[in-house]
């Protein structure tokens, strides 16, 4: 008998030990690194959960981030010149740039402005073709259209209400090829403005670009021409180039348009080699007689460059 009660408590010690070592190793498991097994089925459910970089609705080019610069020397203690200057052209004659667009592209490259008035470094026969776009009336569908038909590389300076307002019309242009210049957001005469309110009304429009469409361009043109060389010296630290012209007319009142017959003679007559050509497209005569500017433009020897070919 006290042999059996012996051998009984032996087979209860043995149970516990058991029992013991059953929750020390479900305690281990618990706590244990994942398997290889278990890994690979962690990666698989994290890419899973993982989701692609934002894109925008209009162009699904991946968006960009808001820039927020603060001007340098916001006050202005350098003195720079706030004199207010205003960009004139000349009408072109005899097949070259007028003079005074002369004077005024030696004007800013002998000062290191970052502006441009026409490319007098072109070995060809250029054009450039830009645009300005304050708001929409209807007619920059059908500029587009010749241009797609045409094959042409044209810039459209946009101002915020216009971008806002015509969204699928600016993806439009990016999508084919061209360029969204800055054109400030509510249009000022920027010879008026202190140094910060220069650089919200680039960047206000910026970042519309970056974070609607995914995209921005590095060329500005001041509204109304109207300028002065704190402005300029203010875009360049910006990482912008101004865009003047060196050929257009007065084609941007939609209550004085005199026909397509007369902006083709109009535009065609003032063409000179190396001439950013501005036109306005809210012009009702510029959308009709584009296409016939292009064609008789070609026939002359001329070639039309993107901007980004300026001076190459």
């Amino acid at each position: 008998m006290k042999k059996l009660l012996t051998i009984m408590l032996c087979l209860l010690f043995l149970c516990a030990g058991c029992t013991d070592t059953m929750r020390k190793s479900a305690d281990h498991a618990a706590n244990a690194p994942v398997t290889a097994q278990d890994d690979r089925t962690t990666a698989a459910t994290s890419a899973a959960a993982k989701t692609e970089p934002a894109t925008s609705p209009y162009t699904k080019l991946p968006l960009l981030a808001a820039r927020a610069v603060e001007p340098g020397d916001p006050q202005n203690t350098a003195g720079r010149k706030t004199q207010r200057l205003e960009h004139s052209f000349g009408v072109s004659d005899g097949n070259a740039p007028h003079e005074i667009s002369v004077a005024a592209q030696n004007y800013f490259s002998e000062h290191g402005f970052p502006a441009i008035v026409y490319d007098g470094k072109a070995k060809e026969k250029v054009l450039y073709l830009t645009f300005d776009c304050g708001w929409e009336n209807g007619c920059t569908g059908d500029i587009l259209d010749v241009l797609k038909e045409k094959n042409v590389p044209a810039a459209f300076f946009c101002t915020l209400d216009h971008i806002r307002s015509s969204p699928e019309l600016i993806a439009r242009m990016i999508r084919e090829g061209h360029i969204v210049g800055n054109h400030s957001t509510t249009h000022p005469d920027f010879s008026t403005l202190s140094r910060t309110r220069m650089a919200q009304e680039l960047l206000t429009l910026e970042n519309e670009l970056r974070t609607q469409f995914g995209y921005f361009s590095p060329y500005f043109r001041f509204p109304m021409g109207a300028y002065n060389e704190n402005a300029l010296e203010l875009i360049g630290e910006l990482g912008y180039t101004a865009v003047f012209w060196s050929a257009a007319y007065e084609d941007w009142d939609t209550e004085q348009q005199r026909g397509a017959d007369y902006a083709f003679d109009t535009v065609t007559a003032r063409l000179h080699p190396g001439a950013i050509l501005l036109l306005h497209s809210v012009s009702v005569d510029n959308a009709l007689a584009l296409g016939r500017i292009i064609d008789h433009a070609r026939a002359q020897g001329y070639t039309f460059r993107p901007l980004t070919a300026f001076g190459n």
